[in-house]
């Protein structure tokens, strides 16, 4: 058995049987604050993501890591079972009778006929936490559909707000809609492990990749209901602040996010337009926004007579928010991310293994799991042990395929 790490979470149990992101992300995350994560996977092949590459990370032995499934299960455990097998239901079952927590993103009612649904497994025990994930929710007229990120984009909205102004609605460049989801997952399962605590009892958690696409338009979302229009694609602009966008310099690109009069005020002046600040269409932010089609122009002027890194000086000299666009490598080695350690990597069998780290610190340290991400079944015979299952248990379910 792999040591428990301290943490918030040390001693508790998390079956995770979910796969792809919105899930794993969510037990991944309960992984770095100390809980012990048994991922429970399909024989053979396990996770989705394990297939999605490259690119790869290469190990000894042919090994082929996809990036993809390293960025969301380190610090969990490998269990290889087949589900499909009476044998293998009844050894979850076992383990669920142990657990404090069960995170699945099946079909809804795809688990019953295993017997592994919530219900059943609660009552064999009480104090388990469920929390399913789908793409639309346990109800409703759609609940029987699959649900992808990509399309929850699309149909939640974001898609509708994303890309340039006549351009095609485009996507956000990660799946942004299930790591939401995924934190969304953890909230519900921490406000039910506090609750158990008074109670004794646990409950359940249902979980819908379109509702929290929903929930997480925010502002847009009430922009609609406040003013009962869409709004539209604005590239990268904000529909709410001026300026608040991308603008060109000489030799590059910046984003210039002025957040209140004051600091426009000092803009105004760095421009050499300091009446601007006193001038009725754009002295405060609801007359820039009113009047952004003149103003944004002028900025854009000013803006490209000089170098990105000159103007990077001036604004943050005079407190200015802003900011260059980098690619991800050069935001991966950033000052701040480095300092911060954001960037990290973890051992296994002398195979590095690169990973962004939790943004969590409690009292300034770290809660990322040292624990890399398993190969596959790589704890099979390690936790079949602890249950009570002999070597020969253990050679006859290989045998019979039920685990890997």
């Amino acid at each position: 058995m792999v040591t428990q790490e301290a943490g918030p979470l040390a001693g508790r149990v998390v079956l995770d049987l979910s796969r792809v992101l919105a899930g794993p992300w969510a037990g991944q995350l309960l992984a770095d604050l100390g809980a012990r994560v048994i991922k429970i996977e399909r024989p053979g092949s396990g996770d989705d993501t394990r297939g999605w590459g490259p690119p790869w990370l290469e190990g000894e032995n042919d090994l082929r890591e996809a990036a993809y499934y390293l960025c969301a299960n380190r610090g969990k455990q490998s269990l290889a079972v087949d589900l499909t097998q009476p044998r293998g239901q009844a050894l979850v079952r076992e383990l669920a009778e142990r657990a404090d927590i069960v995170l699945e993103n099946f079909k809804v009612g795809g688990l019953k006929r295993y017997g592994l649904d919530y219900a059943g497994l609660k009552a064999r025990n009480p104090r388990l936490i469920g929390c399913s994930i789908t793409g639309f929710g346990q109800d409703g007229p759609y609940a029987h559909r699959p649900g992808y990120d990509f399309m929850i984009q699309a149909l939640g909205g974001l898609m509708s707000v994303t890309g340039e102004v006549e351009g095609m609605p485009m996507k956000v460049g990660v799946a942004l809609t299930d790591i939401l989801t995924g934190l969304y997952a953890t909230i519900g399962v921490l406000a039910a492990l506090d609750e158990r605590e008074r109670t004794g009892l646990g409950r359940h958690v249902d979980v819908a990749l379109l509702d929290v696409q929903v929930a997480t338009l925010a502002n847009q979302a009430l922009n609609a209901l406040v003013s009962g229009r869409d709004p539209q694609r604005q590239g990268n602009a904000h529909p709410n602040i001026v300026p608040y966008q991308a603008f060109a310099c000489a030799d590059g690109y910046l984003v210039l996010t002025v957040g209140n009069d004051a600091q426009f005020a000092r803009l105004a002046g760095l421009l050499g337009q300091p009446q601007w600040a006193s001038d009725p269409h754009y002295a405060t932010n609801g007359a820039r926004v009113s009047h952004r089609d003149s103003l944004v122009p002028l900025i854009a002027a000013q803006l490209l007579t000089r170098s990105r890194n000159e103007w990077l000086a001036e604004f943050e000299a005079l407190g200015i928010p802003a900011g260059p666009i980098n690619t991800i490598s050069e935001a991966l080695n950033d000052p701040q991310i480095r300092h911060r350690e954001m960037v990290t990597h973890l051992e296994r069998d002398g195979l590095r293994i690169p990973q962004v780290a939790n943004p969590l610190r409690f009292d300034g340290e770290s809660r990322t799991s040292r624990q890399p991400p398993p190969t596959l079944g790589q704890d099979s015979d390690a936790i079949l042990t602890e249950m009570g299952l002999s070597t020969a248990d253990i050679a006859q379910l290989r045998e019979q395929g039920i685990i890997n």
